[in-house]
């Protein structure tokens, strides 16, 4: 048997993670029996179990030869079988704790929360407790993966300093629908940020390819090499100028890591107090003292990277009705946009 395991990176959107969700393929052997799918792969794939296999294949995320089946598929030899699973459960015990979620809108299946900035999404190196994650197992004791898995529920994620709109899956099956959604690039995402400098351009796309940066492992660089990286592409339109900053509206047509921090840097307008990218120092305007003031202040009233998940939008994995969802800005970024809009108005009125 020849398995290719691959991970798909379908986060943020802007942040998501490339180890949520294995990517198999596998060759079946040429001495292989008939043996039914199901079967077959749970004995090939370590942690799967028959209920998690046969969920991917009624949300047909598990295909023979680029083809959908049923459960009742026996394999045969030279068959390739692609598949798309959630991770395996994790034996790291998870701590629920009592955290107040933002929840936008819940049935039975999922539900969709606003997650605030400065809140990690799932446990990680330094990050154990105060999560998404820890409030999601004390809230919902039924999810995906719950047990002693650190991401139950998740389907994509956000940064921690990025605030903005998630949605979790409740069962299997709508947890493997929604990842092939993120898969596919068939989910409707909008963020708006606060960037340096303006544009000439007032709409366009940015397509890059994205990987890690050689010096700095924890922040992405743009690669112009084919065989480097994971190609991106973001479309931006800009909704208010501020002089020496802009509101820009981001629709991602892809999710990578950092892709709309790493695009916005490359294009010379870095995300407005983005320390990672550089965003966290004056890019754009004069070099009065006063001004060097109103920055600061700026920085001190959103104390992060002005980013947010503004918009969501994917197929009820049961229903298939559309689902759209908005977030208003959070308090921060929308007192910071008040800052700039008082800049501007009192200078236009001086000159």
């Amino acid at each position: 048997m020849n398995t290719d395991n691959k991970t798909i990176s379908e986060i943020d959107s802007d942040d998501e993670r490339e180890e949520y969700y294995e990517h198999y393929r596998i060759t079946v052997d040429p001495g292989q029996q008939p043996l039914r799918i199901d079967k077959f792969l749970v004995s090939k794939i370590q942690n799967a179990t028959r209920n998690r296999v046969q969920n991917g294949i009624k949300a047909g995320t598990v295909q023979v030869n680029t083809l959908p089946i049923k459960a009742n598929y026996k394999v045969k030899p030279g068959d390739v079988i692609t598949i798309l699973l959630s991770e395996p459960p994790r034996d790291k015990e998870l701590k629920p704790e009592n955290i107040l979620l933002d929840i936008i809108f819940e049935d039975d299946y999922l539900l969709v929360v606003n997650k605030p900035a400065g809140m990690v999404v799932h446990p990680g190196f330094n990050n154990y407790t105060g999560t998404l994650v820890n409030a999601l197992v004390y809230h919902f004791d039924q999810l995906p993966t719950a047990n002693g898995e650190r991401r139950p529920g998740l389907v994509h994620r956000i940064d921690k300093d990025t605030s903005g709109l998630l949605v979790i899956a409740k069962d299997e099956y709508a947890m493997t629908v929604l990842a092939k959604q993120f898969f596919e690039h068939t989910t409707q995402r909008t963020y708006q940020a606060l960037v340096w400098g303006s544009f000439e351009e007032k709409e366009g796309t940015i397509s890059a390819r994205l990987a890690r940066a050689q010096k700095d492992r924890r922040v992405m660089s743009v690669y112009q090499e084919e065989e480097v990286g994971k190609h991106a592409i973001t479309h931006y339109k800009v909704l208010e100028e501020f002089h020496y900053t802009s509101l820009i509206e981001c629709r991602l047509e892809t999710g990578r890591t950092h892709q709309i921090r790493a695009h916005m840097q490359h294009l010379g307008h870095p995300i407005f107090n983005d320390i990672a990218y550089h965003g966290d120092w004056i890019v754009s305007g004069p070099t009065f003292t006063k001004y060097k003031q109103f920055i600061q202040n700026c920085f001190e009233t959103c104390p992060r990277q002005a980013l947010h998940a503004k918009s969501l939008g994917f197929k009820h994995p049961y229903s298939g009705e559309d689902l759209y969802f908005e977030a208003p800005l959070p308090p921060d970024m929308a007192s910071l946009l008040e800052k700039w809009r008082k800049y501007v108005k009192f200078h236009e009125e001086i000159e």
